[in-house]
């Protein structure tokens, strides 16, 4: 028994036991409390207030029970019995009638089991009580917020029900009871549930601060987390919605039941390129499980990153595994395991960055036995196919070039992290500034800066204008247009952070370069021995043999890597993996070990590992040669295809007129930069040239087409990093298509202003097709200059809204050329057709607009029909799928023929 004095003295500890959980953790105390009646509503509401800190509302609780008398403290004792046991056993039994005469007292009393049958299946039963009437879109979208978790979705849908007397109480207590019941842990072994309990506590302090980018720093991942674009991928070709094509959906959906590609499989695939946030989005979901907040359907979930098991020589089994490689258990292993194999269906697996895993996926060589060591290799790519522990569900991070068809066979869904939206940058930016007028002047920075705007769409681009935002604002860095600048300011920021106040001048520039020289090259020459031999964490004998020391550790592009296995020393890795392809790079222009002719082997191709783009060099600029092993120029040959790419971007940006004198000043040889200059040029010239000329001829009486291949948007960027406009008009000036095609290719903003740069020397005008990538609004902005050269453009889901729309219409005014504007599922709304209308009252060249699934009502259209009546160039505007009535569309129909609904 609880006595008030009792209660009374145990205070500070009750306080401590109610925050020291999660949030889910209290409301799921006021979930039990609500249902025996202790807290009446009126003490519920007071208690459910947004924003308060928690340990504020564990006081009130207690001062509200408190007032209660002994009965009341003895049931909140209850209850955090009840949540501990809900958190780690998920049976709940509870039964209630679905045609009770009372639903909404049914809904409260059994609101424990409700909210726990509801969590996994909220987004459907909204969307079913709003197509029914039971709720409005506004109480809808409310619930939906993404500040709140399923949990609180359901208890919001749960609260909702109590104060609507429009049925919503009946239809709930109805519908969640034909909803599955939760998986419960069949088993109540000590050794499961205390190992279930280590994994959760091992995992929680693996996630809970973000160092993916940032050695000096450790962030509270919860401060910092901004949500990233998910868009699932489907099969070119299958039929799809056109109101949710391409479709989205958000973290906690990921396991959801739409679109899978092979319902009999149990990996789900996220690809996004690199710094596009794919190893934060895993960190993010291992803390909402750790923290009890999601993805509770699992009881065990183990995280692995595939650059640190590609470390393991020895053979491995599921065992080892799990157990030597994740988290070990205390005691009953065997138990635990046995567990494991009877269950799986409860087990989440989760591998970072299979690009970077050094062997292509292959399904020759079968391994059943998880009890049996076999190759990491073998042992990953069978878990995979379902070989070992079918049912595990496994998550799978990759950049898309590491994506074969033959992995395609075995996932079950594919999703593409497309990194922050627009709206996304800023909220990222304002979490990482909190002190007053910074994060708008950034935010204000970026906006008049549409390049660099364009570039923050990666949140490891975003992370860098944060951490250079006094070398941004104050200190002169400029307004960097390309990756190279950017990562050039950064590199300077670490250098001017890491020096002692009275040794270098506080300004950017060739000085600051040359007084760290030594660590510059020790840093590139580590980097790209990294990339030739596929490694990407480094041992202590690793490090001593590229003579770094601890001065060059300190400068900060080193960070420690998790431990690879028990007993072993901390490795360190660079702080990403476009570092040490920039750091690379770098070395191949400072080095006086590099000759021109060495720099020719970025584009080389040997063996089935190599690019596309290096079988379309010419054999000219690149012969094929046999390279003494270790040397640089094995180094470059063996590299990943996708590293190379990228470090050969920056390599054309260092060379690029802009930059040249800067790192002229620290290596003092211009002369010999000159020469790498040339050489880059030459190659990215005649590659291009190569690439044109493998076009097959015109059918008679059609225009020649151009499907980019994978490496012609690497080259397209290549071009700009230099920022050569002699260049760019010599790449295209024989180029005679006339559809250039680029669908589904991952066009951002940063491929559009490359593809500006380069097309809008075009001699010719181009139908230019982006549909199903990212240009978005800023990506828009980036095209404007190439538009004049375009006679058609495609944008079918480009996540285009006003702001886009605003842009085109400002071109519209002036455009000549443009004879077909295609910007079908996007999301202009009225705003932006609004928009459109007036650019199209001064237009005339547009035959054909496409506006369909936009999200239009007869408003938009009206200002359409205004801008018709002044323009008789128009002869077709497409209005299917908008949110028009039967009334309406005739009206609109019969006010100009020209509208097709």
């Amino acid at each position: 028994m609880c006595t008030q004095e009792a209660f009374q003295t145990q205070r500070s500890q009750l306080v401590g036991l109610l925050v020291s959980g999660s949030l889910e953790g209290f409301e799921s105390i006021l979930d039990w409390l609500l249902s025996w009646e202790v807290l009446s509503w009126e003490d519920y509401e007071g208690l459910s207030l947004l924003g308060q800190p928690l340990s504020y509302l564990a006081r009130r609780l207690l001062d509200t029970v408190w007032n209660k008398g002994t009965w009341g403290c003895e049931q909140l004792v209850a209850a955090v019995r009840e949540a501990q046991t809900d958190c780690q056993a998920l049976e709940l039994s509870s039964c209630w009638d679905p045609h009770s005469p009372h639903p909404a007292r049914d809904l409260q009393s059994h609101r424990p089991a409700i909210v726990r049958r509801l969590y996994s299946h909220v987004e459907d039963v909204l969307n079913l009580a709003w197509e029914q009437g039971f709720i409005s879109q506004y109480e809808r979208d409310e619930i939906r917020l993404p500040i709140f978790t399923s949990s609180q979705r359901a208890r919001r849908l749960l609260d909702l029900a109590t104060v609507k007397a429009n049925g919503l109480a009946a239809f709930l207590l109805r519908h969640v009871q034909e909803l599955p019941v939760p998986l419960a842990m069949p088993s109540e072994d000590a050794a499961c549930k205390k190992y279930m309990s280590k994994l959760r506590t091992t995992i929680s302090s693996q996630s809970r601060f973000l160092s993916t980018y940032d050695g000096a720093e450790n962030l509270c991942l919860e401060e910092i987390y901004t949500e990233n674009v998910l868009e699932i991928r489907t099969e070119m070709g299958l039929a799809r919605s056109p109101q949710k094509s391409p479709a989205t959906l958000s973290l906690e959906e990921l396991f959801s039941t739409c679109g899978h590609l092979n319902e009999d499989a149990d990996t789900v695939l996220v690809v996004g390129e690199a710094g596009s946030g794919k190893s934060t989005l895993l960190q993010r979901m291992h803390l909402l499980w750790a923290s009890g907040r999601d993805f509770q359907e699992f009881l065990f979930v183990f995280p692995f990153s595939c650059r640190q098991l590609q470390c393991v020589a020895k053979p491995l089994s599921v065992q080892m595994l799990l157990f030597e490689h994740c988290c070990w258990p205390d005691f009953g292993q065997q138990e635990v395991f046995q567990f494991l194999l009877d269950h799986p269906n409860r087990v989440l697996l989760t591998f970072d960055g299979f690009d970077e895993f050094r062997f292509r996926f292959s399904d020759h060589e079968r391994h059943c036995s998880p009890t049996d060591p076999t190759s990491v290799q073998n042992l990953l790519f069978n878990l995979l196919q379902g070989n070992l522990l079918k049912n595990a569900r496994k998550v799978l991070t990759s950049r898309p070039d590491a994506v074969s068809a033959l992995l395609r066979k075995y996932l079950r869904l594919e999703i593409n992290l497309k990194g922050f939206s627009e709206e996304g940058i800023e909220l990222y930016l304002r979490k990482c500034h909190r002190e007053p007028g910074v994060a708008d002047r950034l935010i204000r920075l970026l906006k008049t800066t549409s390049a660099l705007h364009g570039l923050c769409h990666l949140p490891v681009v975003s992370w860098m204008v944060s951490k250079c935002h006094q070398e941004l604002l104050l200190h002169g860095g400029g307004s960097p247009k390309t990756s190279t600048d950017m990562y050039l300011l950064i590199l300077q920021h670490f250098l001017l952070h890491a020096s002692p106040p009275d040794s270098v001048p506080h300004s950017l520039g060739s000085r600051l370069l040359r007084g760290r020289l030594p660590t510059l090259l020790h840093l590139g020459r580590l980097a790209l021995w990294g990339l030739g031999m596929c490694c990407y964490v480094f041992s202590a004998k690793q490090l001593q043999a590229a003579h770094i020391d601890d001065e060059d550790i300190s400068l900060g592009f080193l960070v420690h890597a998790k431990s690879v296995g028990p007993g072993s020393t901390t490795p360190l890795e660079f702080l990403h993996i476009t570092f040490q392809c920039f750091f690379a790079a770098l070395y191949l222009v400072l080095s006086t070990d590099v000759s021109p002719s060495l720099l020719r082997q970025l584009f080389i191709c040997h063996g089935p590992r190599s690019s596309l783009l290096a079988r379309l060099l010419p054999t000219t600029c690149v012969p094929r040669s046999e390279h003494k092993e270790g040397s640089l120029a094995a180094l470059l040959q063996e590299a990943e295809p996708h590293n190379l790419q990228i470090t050969a971007a920056f390599l054309a940006g260092l060379l690029s007129r802009e930059h040249r004198g800067l790192l002229a000043e620290c290596q003092a040889n211009e002369e010999a930069l000159l020469r790498l200059q040339g050489r880059a040029q030459g190659c990215l010239s005649r590659s291009l040239h190569q690439h044109f000329r493998s076009i097959p001829p015109a059918v008679p009486g059609e225009a020649k087409s151009m499907h980019a291949m994978p490496g012609f948007l690497w080259l397209i960027r290549s071009l700009y990093e230099m920022q050569e406009e002699r260049l760019a008009r010599e790449a295209v000036r024989g180029l005679t298509v006339g559809h250039l095609k680029l669908t589904f290719c991952g066009v951002g903003p940063p491929e559009c202003a490359a593809l500006a740069f380069v097309l809008r020397h075009l001699r010719r005008p181009v139908a230019l097709q982006l549909d199903h990538n990212s240009v978005g609004d800023i990506g828009v902005e980036q095209l404007l200059p190439c538009l004049s050269v375009c006679k058609a453009l495609y944008l079918v889901g480009n996540d285009i809204g006003s702001v886009g729309a605003r842009a085109l219409a400002l071109m519209l005014e002036k455009n000549v050329a443009l004879e077909e504007l295609c910007l079908e599922e996007n999301h202009l709304q009225d705003e932006g057709v609004c928009s459109l209308a007036k650019g199209l009252e001064r237009n005339s060249s547009l035959k054909v607009l496409k506006l369909s699934n936009n999200c239009i009502t007869y408003l938009g259209a009206e200002g359409l029909l205004q801008a018709l009546e002044k323009n008789d160039t128009i002869l077709e505007v497409w209005l299917r799928g908008n949110t028009f009535s039967l009334e309406e569309m005739e009206r609109l129909s019969q006010k100009d023929t020209r509208l097709l609904l």
